[in-house]
């Protein structure tokens, strides 16, 4: 799926581009199906480019089949069932992905659906866990949580026995993330979610709040955050810039980290794949987790999908199916 220009959905355009080749430590892998997040949204519109020599085309996941190795490269073998997390270049029938970014798909979990795990899973992991490093008996608040990373931090919170809270946008949206787990539900709309989750934690706060509006949000995640508590950015939906009481934050001696995925090191991204492989892999396995799709559309249909993720209505993650390509 090719951007020729930035613009709305209909600037993706379906067309014939050269196949990728895999470097050293990469492998070529047929792609089955991929998943729309947010960043995509922001590429089409010229707004987070990827870095030099990253594919420019869409994408920041995929799941299919290893066509071929590159030099280098270990541990798997032509013919492997993988998923994979990219820097881009999904939306394809044919992606090169450094070996240490790929998965083997869930047992259990059929091809095109694994599409939909590794951007979620990672970036749950990383923020919430290795970063933040929440806790059995602490309380997760999670805004937005009927997307697809918020419908991962919930089970995952819920799975190392943790408390959840989730701010969404709809009756029928909290309904799901209650069906997920979630404890503590905030219908944005018509609630503050600082007032509601002190008042379920007898006024002690969020120990770690997962955000993804940025600005607009900042200072009422630090009231609502409790002493000791972390706050991760990890969006930017509620604009960019905002003042922020500091004195609040040395009261509670609080901590405030803002991170991204897609620009880390092949270090760092295959650091994270590991622990998520070892994490939360056997959960997904187990059924304790699980993948949430709300549709899935052919890839040729992409400007559809993101209307739909415009349009937030959406509960979990948006799939692009290549015709085909999971037979």
């Amino acid at each position: 799926m090719t951007l020729p220009e930035f613009g709305g959905p209909e600037a993706l355009r379906w067309a014939d581009v050269p196949d990728p080749v895999p470097g050293e430590g990469e492998v070529l892998v047929d792609v089955a199906a991929t998943a729309v997040n947010r960043a995509d949204l922001l590429q089409r519109q010229g707004r987070y480019s990827p870095k030099p020599g990253v594919s420019p085309y869409p994408g920041l996941e995929c799941s299919g089949r290893i066509a071929a190795l590159g030099p280098g490269v270990s541990g798997w073998a032509v013919g492997d069932e993988v998923c994979a997390l990219l820097a881009g270049g999904g939306y394809a029938e044919k992606v090169a992905v450094p070996f240490g970014q790929l998965l083997p798909v869930p047992e259990g979990v059929d091809l095109v659906t694994a599409a939909g795990l590794p951007e979620v899973a990672a970036t749950v992991w990383s923020n919430v866990f290795l970063v933040a490093h929440l806790r059995p008996g602490e309380t997760l608040l999670v805004h937005g949580g009927a997307s697809g990373i918020g419908t991962m931090a919930i089970q995952l919170g819920k799975a190392v026995g943790a408390r959840v809270a989730v701010t969404a946008g709809s009756a029928q949206k909290l309904a799901r993330c209650a069906e997920l787990g979630a404890d503590v539900l905030v219908d944005y709309r018509e609630q503050d979610f600082v007032e509601v989750v002190r008042e379920a934690t007898g006024g002690a706060g969020a120990d770690v709040i997962l955000d993804i509006m940025g600005a607009k949000y900042l200072q009422r995640n630090v009231d609502a955050l409790a002493v000791n508590g972390r706050l991760v950015v990890i969006g930017l939906q509620g604009g960019t810039k905002a003042e922020v009481d500091l004195s609040a934050m040395l009261a509670k001696r609080a901590a405030l980290v803002a991170t991204n995925l897609r620009g880390r090191p092949l270090g760092e991204k295959a650091a994270i794949v590991a622990a998520v492989r070892e994490h939360v892999w056997p959960l997904i396995e187990a059924g304790v987790v699980r993948p949430v799709v709300d549709r899935v559309l052919p890839v040729t249909e992409a400007a559809e999908a993101h209307r739909v993720i415009e349009s937030g209505a959406q509960v979990g993650k948006v799939l692009l199916e290549v015709p085909g390509a999971a037979r």
